[in-house]
């Protein structure tokens, strides 16, 4: 099912974190008032080169997905350790319109 397979992705990078400082440099670029502006096309693309597949509404549903599903973590819920001085949440909970807008 393509939202495990997006569940999957971000549970490796959360667990590769020189595979999550490629996907950081790769995918997002800094905005403004530290908001990180994530491309969800490279996301995409990104994640195909990596034998996953799932399309950018796949990918958005889980980002925004309400709860975890039995005994997974939502991906929503994950924070990753500094890439570099800075803690750059992929999205948290509660947070839709913060990181919708950051996404854009």
């Amino acid at each position: 099912m393509a939202l495990e397979q997006v569940r999957v992705f971000y549970e490796v990078l959360a667990s590769e974190r020189k595979l999550y400082e490629q996907y950081f440099n790769q995918c997002g670029r800094q905005g403004f008032f530290g908001y990180r502006h994530w491309n969800k096309t490279k996301i995409v693309s990104f994640a195909a080169d990596l034998g996953y597949s799932f399309t950018e509404n796949e990918l958005e549903q889980v980002w925004f997905e309400s709860a975890p599903s039995n005994s997974q973590t939502s991906v929503t819920s994950l924070e990753y350790e500094p890439v570099s001085q800075r803690s750059y949440p992929i999205a948290t909970q509660g947070s839709r319109h913060s990181t919708a807008n950051a996404i854009r």
